[in-house]
């Protein structure tokens, strides 16, 4: 059959002409015998048969010498047994059958290895590499890192690299599965196979093209196709006992009519095409579901195998976490103020490379803040900073690198704030005093808790994280997504004890992006890769590769593989099915060879059509993006402004002791409140939320959320009503407690409702939103 033969391009051809012989011989036949030459007609039809039976008496051939016996024999007996049974007619309809099957099936397996082909056709042939102010091409090989590229309008990026231009716009559809194009600034990294949907621009290579990621992803493609699923061996084991059964229902019926034409019949409604192609039709057409979602499948079975998964492990670091720190709070003293304390260690910040500066000064900038340069910087490896900014002597570190310089946090600063923090610390001293600590953490990717809650809706029975972290920075992870159980300070080796552990319980999925995950990928069950942001390690380790950097598409992987796995089932169960009714039917004569052909052709092509339903989106996890009116990208990049605001509103609380000097920075956010929160929220209401709704399904799914945003007003209103009552003479102190309760549960609650609403909300953006909804 063509699903087993390596050239598919010339197995179409094949196939094609095959059919074509078939049917211009059975037509003429139907033409011969309607005007009377039935000797002639009969030659027409054993000439159009003869041929399948020699191609299908080659494949048997074959079988047998790699040691397999195939269900074809049964067809080649069927052809066989009509033109020596004087049936040319009925033969002409099973090799009609036969070859017709054999087109549908790479029709079929074409339709479903779309989007994987796709990937093969826009792969780079060349590269346009400047040097020494010219432009030359140059074959993909002879890129080597540190080449600069230029490349042009619709070109696909040939290598991994980094954008050298001011910017560029990318369509990376057949990267991540997600349709718009993606903007990326001077110094972006960027992946090969993405193409250049903007102008031309310069780019520095960073790996020749054979490393880089789309050579990664064309060889994951190219071995998807080249392995045999279990389900599909099984189906060889089912084929054996069909072919035992079929023979002896044949020479039964033979034996108890002595007619042999009903064996005949029996023999021409088993052949068995459902059996050989409805469950690698299946399969494959999962893997090509699975790629239009940026899923790479390597091969039918791994896909089978991901349908199994009982259990789900999960690396901490850049897969359930970003891997990149980010600032979660501010702590400092009321006489400088957070956002000075930001805007001065920001400042100072850009003098270094390190993770922590680095997320310094993208809080900053995200901020508005405009960051002076700093001066007389001095950095200590694995200590911290210290230089000028704007006159200030400042020191940027560790608390035990300021404890070094004699500037070490007294008498307990911020420790009640401190104590629950479960990242790193980083310390700002002033004019030789700690002034502010700068709590940062690497929490949580925003789409990992929905990931979770796919996994349990899946019945994957249990959950859990390893990881080479410490326990203090892992613990919190592991109880804010409710994991069954958090294995710390684990190395490889460990890894490989935890998984082994977990394997005697069922199949293992491992889900991980570093090198280090590399050998446990490669030991578990299934080894699932982040591959849009991790290692190159780690992809090619892994058996399934998510080209998206969503965690949740983990879910969906499994999700697909398990609706693939139980339609090749049923597929197989409905064509053998309805071929064991008619086997009975033409064994008590009810159904003669030439009825029973046509009736075998119906099946064939039932069964075929029921596998292909595998490329349709299912229950999968896929939501359907919100339309642009709804405007969630709008409200979307307001959150970083609201949480500005939720963070002002706690700030003033802490500080409403200052008195009526206060009263102005109160009225300013009292007017912020009903210029950018209101609005905000009636927008959602008008335009957002009745979308998202009907998109997400249930009863009243956004529910929770618009009561809050009742809450929030009125907690507003209360807020404007004290307002005038504290500005009155003598009023402040006798409304102060009550303003800052409701300061404080507006801050809370609004910092709530954020977090919620992007939960909510996370399944119909696509990357671009996602990142707007991130935290800042």
């Amino acid at each position: 059959m063509c699903i087993e033969t390596p050239n598919w391009d010339r197995c179409v051809n094949s196939a094609r002409l095959l059919l074509a012989w078939v049917l211009a011989g059975l037509v003429a036949g139907i033409v011969l015998q309607l005007s009377g030459n039935t000797a002639y007609a009969t030659i027409a039809w054993a000439a159009a048969s003869l041929p399948v039976a020699l191609h299908v008496a080659i494949g048997v051939v074959r079988s047998l010498l790699g040691g397999r016996l195939g269900v074809d024999v049964i067809a080649l007996f069927s052809i066989l047994g009509a033109l020596a049974l004087d049936e040319a007619a009925a033969a002409a309809v099973i090799a009609l059958m036969v070859a017709g099957g054999e087109a549908l099936e790479s029709w079929a397996e074409g339709r479903a290895q779309g989007a994987l082909t796709d990937l093969l056709a826009r792969a780079p042939r060349g590269a346009a590499r400047i040097h020494n102010g010219e432009i030359s091409d140059i074959p993909l090989d002879a890129i080597t890192p540190g080449d600069l590229l230029l490349v042009r309008p619709g070109e696909t990026i040939p290598a991994d690299g980094t954008l050298e231009d001011a910017g560029a716009t990318l369509d990376e559809s057949m990267l991540t599965g997600e349709p718009l194009p993606v903007s990326l600034a001077q110094g972006a990294r960027l992946r090969s196979g993405a193409v250049n949907a903007g102008g031309a621009f310069r780019m520095q290579a960073s790996a020749g093209a054979a490393g880089s990621t789309y050579a990664a992803i064309i060889r994951l493609t190219q071995a998807a196709s080249q392995s045999r699923a279990p389900l599909v061996r099984l189906a060889d084991q089912w084929a054996i006992a069909f072919i035992i059964l079929t023979c002896c229902l044949a020479g039964a019926a033979w034996l108890i009519s002595g007619d042999p034409r009903r064996a005949l019949a029996v023999l021409v409604v088993a052949t068995p095409c459902p059996l050989i192609l409805a469950a690698p039709i299946a399969l494959v057409a999962g893997i090509g579901r699975a790629a239009r979602r940026g899923i790479v499948v390597k091969g039918g079975a791994a896909l089978e195998r991901l349908a199994r998964i009982r259990t789900v492990i999960f690396d901490k670091t850049g897969t359930l976490t970003p891997g990149r720190p980010r600032l979660a709070g501010i702590e400092a003293d009321p006489a400088l103020g957070r956002d000075a304390a930001l805007r001065l260690g920001a400042a100072l910040a850009q003098a270094s490379t390190h993770p922590v500066s680095v997320a310094l000064v993208a809080a900053a900038r995200a901020r508005g803040f405009d960051l002076p340069v700093p001066e007389s910087v001095e950095e200590t490896p694995g200590g911290g900073l210290s230089g000028l900014v704007e006159g200030k002597a400042l020191t940027l570190g560790s608390e035990g690198f300021l404890i070094g310089q004699g500037m070490g946090p007294e008498n307990g600063l911020f420790a009640a704030a401190l104590v629950s923090a479960a990242g790193s610390v980083g310390w700002l001293a002033v004019e030789g005093r700690a002034a502010a600590a700068f709590i940062m953490a690497d929490g949580l990717r925003e789409e990992a808790p929905r990931a979770v809650r796919a996994l349990r809706q899946l019945g994957v029975a249990r959950i859990l994280m390893v990881t080479g972290d410490r326990a203090a920075a892992a613990t919190p992870i592991a109880a804010a997504l409710r994991l069954d159980a958090m294995l710390a300070d684990r190395d490889p080796e460990g890894k490989l004890i935890a998984l082994k552990a977990e394997a005697a319980n069922g199949p293992v999925a491992m889900v991980g992006d570093g090198v280090n995950d590399a050998p446990v990928l490669a030991a578990a069950d299934v080894g699932i890769a982040m591959g849009a942001h991790g290692t190159a390690a780690a992809a090619e380790a892994g058996d399934v590769v998510l080209l998206a950097d969503r965690l949740d598409r983990a879910a969906e992987a499994i999700a697909i593989a398990r609706r693939a796995r139980r339609i090749a089932l049923q597929a197989i169960l409905l064509g053998m099915g309805l071929s064991l009714i008619a086997m009975v039917a033409a064994a008590f004569g009810w159904l003669s060879p030439l009825a029973g052909a046509l009736l075998q052709e119906a099946i064939d092509v039932a069964a075929i059509l029921y596998a292909l339903r595998a490329l349709l989106p299912g229950n999968d996890g896929a939501v359907a993006r919100l339309s642009g009116e709804a405007g969630l990208s709008e409200r979307v990049a307001e959150h970083a402004g609201l949480r500005d605001l939720a963070e002002a509103l706690r700030g003033a609380g802490e500080t409403l002791h200052e008195g009526p000097a206060q009263l102005a920075e109160l009225r300013a956010l009292e007017r912020r409140l009903r210029e950018e929160l209101l609005p905000h929220q009636a927008a959602e209401e008008s335009a957002l939320y009745p979308e998202a709704a009907a998109r997400l399904g249930g009863q009243d799914p956004l529910g929770v959320l618009l009561r809050m945003h009742t809450e929030i007003e009125g907690l507003a209103d209360r807020f404007s009503t004290l307002l005038p009552l504290a500005e009155a003479p003598g009023g402040f102190a006798e409304v102060a407690p009550a303003l800052r309760r409701t300061l404080f549960a507006l801050e809370a609650l609004l910092a709530l409702h954020l977090t919620a609403e992007e939960e909510a909300l996370a399944g119909l953006t696509g990357p671009e939103d996602a990142a707007a909804h991130s935290p800042r």
